[in-house]
C-alpha cells in the first residue's frame, strides 16, 4: 500500500528535525582548526583571523592547530580521520586538494572523497616579483633574456611542489624559456635571497611582497591570476604575454567527509557572513589583496574538482615528484 503524501512528509519532517536542530546548537563546544602549514605563514594568519571571529560569533573557543609535514597531507589526513561532527576542521591551501593527489603516489586518504568542502575563505592573488639586478624590468623582457641565455635566469620556490614551483614551470612551457628553479625550505629563505639578489624571481602572493616594493627593495612584475587584481589594476597579468596562463590560488575550509549538512551550511553561512564584514573587509582582505570567497558550498566543490583535474596537467608538466 502506497503511503500518502502527508505521511512521506511527516517522516521527511521528522528525519530532518533533529539535523536542524543539531545545527541550531553548533557549537557546543570549542572547535579545532587544523592548519598544516607552521605557524606565521599566510593559511596560519588567515585561519587565525576568521577563526578569532568564528568564536565571537560563537561565543566558544575556536582554536588553531598547526600540523605542518607531508606538503600539507599530515594535517589534512587527522582532519580526513576525525569524528565527522563539525568539532574538527581543515583550513588549507588548494595544494591539499589539488596539487599533493598528483604529487604522492600512496597519500593515506582521498580528499576529494574523505573531506567535505565547506567554504572557500580568499582567492589569493599570486604575483611574480623580480630581484632589483634582474635583465628586465618586465614580462616580455624576462622572457627575451631567458630566450636568449638559457639556464641563466633562476626562479626560488618554498619547495618542491609547492603551487609557486608548479605555476612557474607551468611559466616555463607555454613562455618557452629555461629558467633554473632553486627550491628552498619555506617562504623567508626564499625571499631572503630574492632580496639578496641570489636568485631573479620569486611567485608568491601580494602580501609577501607589497611593503618591500614599497621601499624599493624589489619590483613586482605582472600577477599570475587570469584577471588582474582590483588592488593592482595597472599591474598586467602573465597571460597578457603568455597567452593561456592562469592559475587559480585559494585558501578554504573543509572538514571530515559525512559531517551532517545542516551543520556544514552553517559554518559555511558564518564564514560567508564574516567574509562580508565592512571592517574585515578593510583592515584584512583589502590590505592583503585577497579576493572574498562569495560561493556556496556547492559551487566551491565544483571548483575543486576543475581544478584537481587542471592541476594534474601542471604537475605533469612540472615534473614535481614525491619527495
Amino acid at each position: 500500500m502506497r503511503a500518502a503524501p502527508w505521511s512521506l512528509a511527516i517522516a521527511l519532517a521528522a528525519l530532518l528535525c533533529p539535523l536542524a536542530a543539531q545545527a541550531q546548537k553548533y557549537p557546543e563546544r570549542a572547535v579545532k582548526v587544523v592548519v598544516p602549514y607552521t605557524p606565521g605563514g599566510g593559511t596560519d594568519t588567515v585561519a587565525r583571523a576568521i577563526s578569532q571571529r568564528l568564536s565571537e560569533m560563537w561565543g566558544q573557543p575556536v582554536v588553531v592547530e598547526n600540523r605542518p609535514g607531508a606538503g600539507t597531507s599530515l594535517g589534512a589526513d587527522a582532519v580526513a580521520k576525525s569524528q565527522p561532527d563539525g568539532y574538527t576542521l581543515l583550513f588549507t591551501d588548494s595544494s591539499s586538494f589539488v596539487i599533493n593527489p598528483h604529487i604522492y603516489a600512496k597519500l593515506p586518504f582521498d580528499p576529494l572523497k574523505d573531506l567535505a568542502p565547506i567554504a572557500l575563505a580568499v582567492q589569493l592573488a599570486p604575483v611574480l616579483a623580480i630581484a632589483n639586478n634582474a635583465p628586465g624590468k618586465t614580462i616580455p623582457e624576462l622572457i627575451a633574456y631567458a630566450k636568449a641565455n638559457p639556464g641563466k635566469l633562476t626562479y626560488a620556490s618554498p619547495g618542491v611542489g609547492s603551487y609557486t614551483h608548479v605555476a612557474m614551470e607551468y611559466f616555463k612551457h607555454l613562455a618557452g624559456v629555461d629558467i633554473l628553479h632553486v627550491p628552498y625550505r619555506g617562504t623567508t629563505p626564499a625571499l631572503t635571497d630574492l632580496l639578496g639578489g641570489r636568485t631573479t624571481m620569486y611567485m608568491v602572493t601580494y602580501s609577501v611582497f607589497d611593503a618591500l616594493e614599497k621601499e624599493g627593495k624589489l619590483k613586482i612584475v605582472a600577477t599570475a591570476n587570469d584577471r588582474r587584481l582590483p588592488a593592482r589594476p595597472e599591474l598586467p597579468t602573465i597571460g597578457e604575454t603568455v597567452k593561456g596562463y592562469g592559475i587559480s590560488v585559494w585558501f578554504g575550509f573543509a572538514g571530515p567527509a559525512g559531517t551532517p549538512q545542516a551543520v556544514l551550511d552553517k559554518i559555511h553561512n558564518d564564514v560567508a557572513a564574516i567574509l562580508k564584514q565592512p571592517q574585515f573587509v578593510e583592515t584584512f582582505i583589502k590590505p592583503q589583496a585577497y579576493i572574498a570567497g562569495d560561493i556556496s558550498r556547492r559551487a566551491f566543490s565544483d571548483q575543486i574538482k576543475t581544478e584537481h583535474a587542471k592541476w594534474s596537467e601542471l604537475v605533469k608538466i612540472s615534473g614535481a615528484k614525491e619527495p
